[in-house]
């Protein structure tokens, strides 16, 4: 009888379903991913809910069909006709069942509602729309028609060379107009925010703040039924805890590891190390609104001050190389003959006294509580980055603010010096230029310097008019020259991506931008 009852007993142990648990290191800021800017947020909600028209394989440095299976763009460059797929669903929950499959209009009110000032949806957008905003699609975009069900075409006022690689973009996800309207019918449309629909490999179930989000795979994604049943992401702020959990199996993947701990898992049997250069940038953000920081002397001061060398060391501990400027090295257009920074302290002395400032001033240094790729240790970088400032005079206070309230403030211009990072999200130069120093950008809050130059902006902005990769270097590397003159940023370091993962887990790669697809990723 025992015996006769062992299958019994195991099969609940087998039917039981698979389950990827991510060690991630903050917490979303919601899930409506238009109104939000930080990687964090993307990763959440566009890259596990949503699928845009286009997406971009980062593996092979291409775009490539998404909801669209096809599409072409006239002679001109002004017009883009897309053709959608067939039988595309979205997410079917308790709180949304939909009647139809992906359409035209849907694509329509994605884009409408960031566009259209007079579109009920743009009005109840708490935080706006930052990156529609600050690569100027209302001023691009003549506008957008449903040809028929399955066919949509924009129209724009000008060409733009990078229009296809900014629709791969998160905040270019296609959101259901039906599950909308149902929102809006009702009076609740913050539960957009909190309750997304999506059209991608996981369907979103629950999120506690600061401890997990969770999700289900979409048995009807387009793209195939994920290799695992369920998803979460285990918010973990502290890196040794992301460590610790994925060795006692309760993570399978934990992102943003510190070097210490790559270089201790390295040694570990049951974890694999993953890695590639990252496309991304980590900064000090230098508000130019705020003075004296509005004088060039002062930001090149601050530049000269900082010995990055001591920094990159302490912080990075050899994962990440110096950055010069915005782009990292591999970019096509990057202006790599311009010299950095040295470690100057008397220089920028000399400096702070040309502008009036030979005994300091006081200012405040703001940072994250917790580590990421791009700041793996934020308490010891400010804490370099202080002393350095004191050795020429200028008095920095250290204020550490979670991640959430940090950006949004920063959005809002609240800081002086801000650590940041920046991650391309499609492999082309503009989308460092236009989202950290177009002038419109300064308005949608990305632009975490401040500043706003006729000549630097309409250098960025004729860079895009240009299908021509030579003739869009040109623009740009002169826009990069006005980036170092002015010491916008204090450039840090070009960081390597790493990822820790049980042995057990398979088909996942590290994507230089920082995106996250677990849509392949199966457990064995």
């Amino acid at each position: 009888m025992r015996l006769a009852a062992l299958p019994l007993l195991f099969a609940p142990l087998l039917a039981q379903a698979a389950t990827l648990s991510v060690c991630t290191e903050a917490s979303p800021e919601g899930f409506d991913v238009v109104q939000y800017n930080s990687l964090t947020t993307t990763n959440a909600s566009a890259d596990v809910l949503m699928n845009r028209l286009v997406e971009f394989d980062a593996q092979n440095g291409k775009l490539i069909p998404g909801l669209a299976e096809k599409w072409e763009v006239a002679a001109n460059g002004l017009t883009y006709t897309f053709q959608l797929r067939h039988g595309v669903s979205f997410h079917s929950t308790d709180y949304f069942k939909p009647s139809r499959p992906l359409n035209a209009d849907d694509v329509v009110f994605s884009f409408q509602r960031m566009l259209d000032p007079t579109n009920p949806w743009h009005k109840v957008a708490q935080s706006g729309f930052p990156h529609a905003q600050s690569m100027q699609l209302p001023n691009l975009i003549k506008h957008i028609e449903k040809v028929d069900g399955l066919q949509v075409r924009f129209t724009l006022n000008k060409p733009d060379a990078t229009f296809l690689a900014t629709l791969s973009m998160g905040f270019a996800s296609i959101y259901s107009a039906e599950y909308a309207d149902q929102l809006m019918t009702a009076g609740t449309p913050e539960k957009l925010n909190a309750l997304p629909i999506g059209t991608g490999p996981f369907v979103f179930r629950r999120f506690q703040k600061d401890a997990a989000v969770r999700y289900a795979a979409n048995p009807d994604y387009f793209g195939g039924k994920p290799g695992v049943d369920g998803l979460v992401f285990a918010i973990t702020p502290d890196a040794n805890v992301r460590l610790q959990k994925l060795r006692r199996g309760e993570c399978q993947i934990a992102l943003s590891p510190k070097p210490l701990d790559v270089r201790s898992a390295a040694s570990d049997k049951n974890i694999k190390v993953i890695q590639v250069p990252a496309f991304m940038t980590a900064f000090v953000g230098i508000n130019s609104q705020h003075p004296p920081l509005d004088k060039s002397q002062v930001r090149q001061a601050i530049n000269l001050a900082f010995d990055k060398a001591s920094y990159l060391k302490a912080v990075f501990e050899g994962s990440a190389t110096a950055a010069d400027g915005p782009y990292p090295p591999n970019t096509w257009s990057y202006a790599g003959q311009l010299p950095a920074y040295p470690h100057d302290p008397e220089k920028a002395k000399a400096l702070l006294a040309e502008a009036g400032l030979k005994d300091g001033f006081k200012t405040t240094i703001w940072t994250r509580p917790s580590g990421s790729l791009l700041n793996p240790n934020p308490s010891l970088g400010a804490q370099l980055l202080q002393a350095d400032l004191a050795k020429v005079g200028i008095q920095a206070d250290i204020r550490v603010i979670e991640w959430g309230e940090l950006i949004r403030r920063a959005k809002a211009g609240e800081h002086d010096l801000l650590f940041m990072g920046w991650a391309g999200d499609n492999g082309d130069p503009d989308n460092f230029l236009t989202p950290q120093f177009a002038c419109a950008s300064v308005q949608s809050g990305l632009n975490f310097a401040r500043y706003c130059n006729a000549e630097l902006d309409k250098l960025i902005a004729d860079g895009k008019t240009h299908a021509d990769p030579a003739e869009r270097s040109t623009l740009y590397k002169k826009a990069q020259q006005i980036i170092r003159e002015q010491a916008l940023w204090l450039p840090l370091a070009h960081p390597t991506a790493f990822t820790l993962t049980r042995t057990n887990v398979e088909g996942y790669q590290v994507n230089p931008f920082g995106r996250q697809d677990f849509a392949k990723v199966k457990l064995d």
